[in-house]
C-alpha cells in the first residue's frame, strides 16, 4: 500500500497536469461510471491529499475521492505515449480516466472511488489524523499527534499505523521512525514523552517531504543525495537477522496487528 508521500506526489502531479483545466472523466471498467458522468466536464480546481486518500476538488463543491488500498495504481500518459493510448483500447480494468488534451491518468484497482459532496469530504477529514506534509506553523496538527498518542495505552508501534492518529504513515515509516527515535515499538502511546512525540513528528516531516521530493522512502541522511535505486535506504526495514547498522546487534522482526514489525532490540529499549 502506498504511503503518504506518494499520494502528495499524486496530488502534486494533478495540480501540473489538470488544475484549473476543465477535466474529462470515464470509466472504462463501467463501474465508476455514475460518479464519473457527475464530474467530467467540470473544471478541476485542486488536488491534495491528506495522508493516503487523494481529494479532487471540482467546480460546484464535488470532490472525487480516491483511496488506493492495497492494490490500486495509477498510470499517466502525455506526449506520444497519449497518443498511443487513446488510439488502443484500455490496458487491464481501469476504474477512472482522467483527461485532457494533454495528458492523461489511468486510475486501477482502488479500495475507494467516488464522488463526494462538501460536507462528506470535510466529515472524512475529520476522521483522518494529522498529516505530518500538511504540518502548519501554528503547530496545531503536532499538537494533535500528541493528544491521539498520548491519550491511548496502545503500543506505538499500532499507533502510528492508526490513521485516526497520524495520516500517511506506514510500514515503512513506522519501523524507522521509531528506530531513528530509539524507542521501542511496544512502549505504550501514553508512556512518551511530549518531547519524545514531538521529535518522531518533526522526523516524518522531514523524511516524508525526502519522500515527495524524491519518490523514494529514504530514511538514511547520507544517502539523502546518493542514486535511491541502488541504495540501501533503511536502517530496519526488511532487515531482519542482519546487523543493526549502528550497533550490530541482530534486527528483529515480530508480527503486529497482522503487519510485520521491524526493529533493534538493543537501540529501541
Amino acid at each position: 500500500m502506498p504511503e503518504g508521500h506518494t499520494v502528495h506526489r499524486t496530488a502534486n502531479q494533478f495540480n501540473a497536469l489538470f488544475a484549473g483545466k476543465p477535466l474529462k472523466i470515464d470509466s472504462p471498467q463501467g463501474r465508476f461510471s455514475a460518479g464519473a458522468a457527475q464530474v467530467s466536464g467540470r473544471l478541476l480546481n485542486m488536488a491534495f491529499a491528506v495522508g493516503k486518500q487523494l481529494f479532487l476538488a471540482f467546480d460546484g463543491g464535488l470532490f472525487v475521492r480516491i483511496h488506493l488500498g492495497i492494490y490500486g495504481k495509477w498510470r499517466w500518459y502525455e506526449g506520444a505515449t497519449l497518443k498511443q493510448a487513446l488510439a488502443e483500447a484500455p490496458i487491464g480494468q481501469v476504474r477512472a480516466r482522467f483527461y485532457t488534451s494533454d495528458a492523461m491518468a489511468d486510475l486501477r484497482g482502488p479500495t475507494v472511488c467516488e464522488v463526494i459532496y462538501a460536507e462528506e469530504m470535510a466529515r472524512v477529514r475529520d476522521q483522518l489524523g494529522p498529516d505530518p506534509l500538511n504540518s502548519d506553523e501554528s503547530g496545531s496538527e503536532l499538537q494533535r499527534f500528541i493528544a491521539r498518542v498520548q491519550g491511548s495505552k496502545q503500543p506505538i508501534g499500532i499507533l502510528l499505523m492508526d490513521q485516526s492518529v497520524i495520516s500517511g504513515v506506514g510500514n515503512v515509516y513506522r519501523a524507522e521512525l521509531l528506530f531513528r527515535a530509539g524507542v521501542d515499538p511496544y512502549l505504550p502511546g501514553s508512556a512518551l514523552s511530549s518531547e519524545q512525540l514531538r521529535s518522531i513528528w518533526k522526523d516524518a516531516v522531514g523524511l516524508m517531504r525526502v519522500g515527495v521530493a524524491t519518490g523514494f522512502m529514504i530514511t538514511r541522511e547520507e544517502l539523502f543525495e546518493a542514486d535511491p535505486e541502488k541504495a540501501e535506504r533503511n536502517f530496519v526495514y526488511k532487515r531482519e537477522g542482519q546487523p543493526c547498522r549502528v550497533c550490530n546487534q541482530e534486527v528483529s522482526i515480530a508480527i503486529m496487528q497482522a503487519r510485520k514489525l521491524y526493529w533493534c532490540n538493543n537501540c529501541q529499549r
